[in-house]
């Protein structure tokens, strides 16, 4: 028998749920099977539990056709559940390394009904917060079973589901079923405890419990917070149905519902202010309802004085007390902030620079009404007119003619606009009046930290590239390669995005990991690829043309991509010796990322057959022109993949940058087409035409259906049509 199912439920957890299912299929044991259930999810939750149901034979999808809640779908889950234990795991959480042989162990050892484990709060800034296991358990709990009456301070252990591991036949018996609703671990975790005849409790990290930013009930404002009061009844009603035997233990459940309901109270995220006396009078009926006899354990200090006032039924003065003690809280902050500030006044005596005056132009210009025809475009911190912003800008001039657009570029780069293409200078009075006024911003990158959301204003954030390395929040775990990276200012600028444009259901889920925030997802693929997309044969001997390629010769691209942890880093490439490979016939470009090319100027066309593009202002003629890409870890593979041509990953120091820099996915094991793991390999791939092989082939497609379905030639239109035009999605 399988030693342990884990229950997955999904539902908007995309951005999450690949490494929720990683975590628990890569731990150091197998004894285990998965059952995700799809809960009618409208995003990607469903075809990424497919997808791993397709490759690992331990992973059962369940796709429901309507949404059932949280707990019926655990149900469902139970239902199908072979498992000799369950852990119900939530599809945004995620396990820790190495912890699964630690919980079998102790499983086949004492054979418990439940067995607790312990977890971290993990908080978006990286931050871990430790439970309250060492402060209900300051000696440690040991390995022996108990029951609830002998150590009722376990019930101060969180009550939710996914902390406990629980014998599936001591469910079936005891006829436990999560009931609907929100809050719905409450009426079963805590009925499992008493009934339970051996507790264990491992007092090891075992589950990451993800504090989101956005999606979560818990930071989701509305009435159904009242649901909570139905999951505390159906606790007491079972109680009372079970009689004497579980009477001894009715004072600490009742403080833990009163601590609960005080919790969720007391978070302004979920209660709004005018249903918050509503929410309190009913805490003071469940209290006068279910209090015990005798005495309860009331918490000393300011909780204690709470739970008074509760019995009372004093909701003014406990929301007076509240405002009090925010009030005194903020103070504190106040002056801790004032403290690290203090300098000599020489240190604070700063200069009035030209920027400070503009930045105070800039305020002034905000006073002023948003230019309902203005729309302002960047690409790449202003280098110019490229990526997905020029692509929407073109669509922009035909579908809405209305909107005046008008670009932001550096001043070294004015003379590489098209012509006829209006422009601000970065840094001039014109630039800070545009970011002020205008109605749409567009970027594929952030505009500047100073730059204010306004209300009216739309923000539209195109991305540049379908990721292979994390980004984001993600890039905290690896710090090599974030130096100097501030997270909270990333999220000041994420949060003025209304409208995130991603180029396939892949991205999407990882921009909503790396990107926490309330924005639009418009998953409709890459503007930019319109052109490669639409290109005609024509078309193509022209860019060839201008490139100073014949028709006859034999193009290969390299475009290697940065390497943020290795500045200056070179791969192992000789470009001589791939071109005695390619022959005679055979044309090499080189193009290096433009982080390393900012001061370069354009260049003409080279008699010879080795010709460095890094300065080319339009990488769609780069991929037009090639007959083959060579690449690493550069999102140019997704766009190049849209021609469906023949992509070679050279990767010469694969496991060195996927634990430096981080990736999302084995691109070795997914790869677009051909493998190459050193400059010898890479040249064999060439010479005995590998690169073009049936199995090069299939990989290609596969990887096309995976990330290029949506490039169709219109991605631009319908962001147009979204964003400007505000047509549905």
């Amino acid at each position: 028998m399988t030693l342990i199912s884990f229950v997955v439920p999904a539902f908007r957890v995309q951005g999450y749920l690949r490494e929720c299912l990683d975590s628990i299929l890569g731990q150091p044991f197998g004894d285990l099977e998965v059952i995700g259930v799809d809960d009618a999810s409208p995003d990607g939750s469903g075809e990424i539990l497919t997808e791993y149901a397709a490759r690992d034979p331990r992973v059962h999808a369940v796709r429901l056709t309507e949404n059932v809640g949280l707990g019926p779908a655990r149900n469902i889950g139970l239902d199908r559940a072979v498992g000799e234990y369950l852990w119900f795991v939530d599809g945004d959480d995620w396990l820790v390394a190495g912890c699964l042989p630690h919980v079998a162990e102790r499983l086949r050892a004492t054979r418990p009904d439940v067995l607790i484990v312990d977890h971290v709060r993990a908080h978006w800034n990286n931050v871990g917060v430790r439970s309250a296991m060492a402060d209900v358990f300051p000696e440690p709990p040991g390995e022996a079973a108990f029951r609830l009456r002998d150590r009722p301070e376990t019930l101060r252990l969180l009550h939710t589901a996914w902390n406990r591991v629980v014998r599936r036949q001591f469910l079936v018996d005891q006829g436990f079923r999560f009931a609907p609703g929100w809050y719905e671990d409450v009426s079963f975790s805590y009925p499992v405890l008493m009934a339970a005849e051996r507790i264990g409790v491992l007092d090891r990290v075992c589950v990451n419990y993800r504090q989101r930013r956005s999606g979560a009930i818990t930071r989701t404002r509305g009435d159904r917070h009242f649901e909570v009061f139905a999951q505390w009844h159906r606790v007491f009603r079972l109680m009372d149905r079970w009689g004497p035997q579980v009477d001894e233990l009715r004072p600490a459940v009742f403080e833990r519902m009163i601590w609960h309901y005080l919790n969720v109270l007391g978070n302004g995220a979920r209660i709004a202010s005018e249903l918050r006396p509503a929410f309190f009078a009913q805490i003071h009926a469940d209290y006068t309802r279910f209090r015990p006899a005798g005495e309860y354990p009331v918490p000393p200090g300011v909780e204690g004085v709470k739970h008074r006032l509760v019995a009372a039924g004093r909701w003014r003065t406990f929301s007076a007390l509240r405002t009090a003690n925010r009030a005194a809280d903020a103070s504190r902050r106040s002056v801790r902030r004032a403290g690290r500030r203090a300098l000599p006044v020489a240190r604070r005596t700063a200069e009035v620079t030209g920027e400070a005056v503009l930045h105070e132009y800039y305020r002034a210009e905000l006073r002023r009404p948003i230019d309902p025809a203005l729309a302002l475009y960047a690409a790449y911190w202003f280098r110019g007119y490229a990526c997905n912003p020029a692509a929407v800008y073109a669509a922009a001039r035909r579908l809405a003619p209305q909107v005046r657009g008008v670009w932001v570029v550096r001043r070294d780069r004015v003379d590489t606009l098209p012509s006829g293409v209006e422009y601000v200078v970065a840094g001039s009075p014109a630039y800070y009046r545009a970011l002020a006024r205008a109605r749409w911003l567009v970027n594929n990158v952030n505009f500047p930290d100073f730059v204010r959301k306004r209300p009216g204003s739309i923000h539209l954030q195109t991305h540049h590239g379908t990721p292979v390395k994390v980004m984001g929040l993600d890039q905290q775990r690896y710090p090599i390669g974030a130096m100097g990276m501030d997270f909270a200012k990333l999220l000041r600028r994420v949060d003025r995005w209304d409208f995130s444009v991603t180029s396939n259901s892949f991205s999407t889920q990882m921009w909503e990991r790396a990107y926490p925030a309330a924005y639009e997802t418009l998953e409709v693929g890459y503007p930019r690829n319109d052109r490669l997309v639409l290109a005609t044969r024509d078309e193509v001997h022209k860019v060839r043309a201008e490139l100073g390629i014949g028709p006859d010769e034999q193009v290969v691209l390299y475009a290697p991509t940065h390497r943020e942890h290795l500045p200056g880093w070179q791969p192992p490439f000789d470009p001589d010796r791939l071109l005695d490979v390619l022959g005679p016939s055979g044309r090499l470009l080189i193009r290096s990322h433009y982080f390393e090319d900012r001061d370069r100027r354009p260049q003409r066309p080279a008699a010879g057959r080795l010709l460095d593009v890094s300065a080319h202002d339009r990488v769609e003629d780069l991929y037009l022109a090639a007959d083959a890409l060579i690449t690493d870890y550069s999102s140019a593979m997704f766009d190049y993949g849209v021609l469906d041509r023949p992509i070679v990953v050279y990767a010469p120091d694969w496991e060195a940058y996927r634990l430096a820099r981080g990736v999302y996915f084995d691109l070795l094991a997914e790869p677009p087409g051909a493998v190459a793991r050193d400059f010898p390999a890479l040249l064999d791939l060439f010479r005995s035409g590998a690169v073009r092989s049936a199995e090069a082939e299939e990989a290609r497609q596969r990887f096309r259906a995976r990330f290029c379905a949506l490039d169709d030639g219109h991605a631009a239109e319908r962001v147009v049509r979204r964003v400007f035009l505000d047509e549905p999605a």
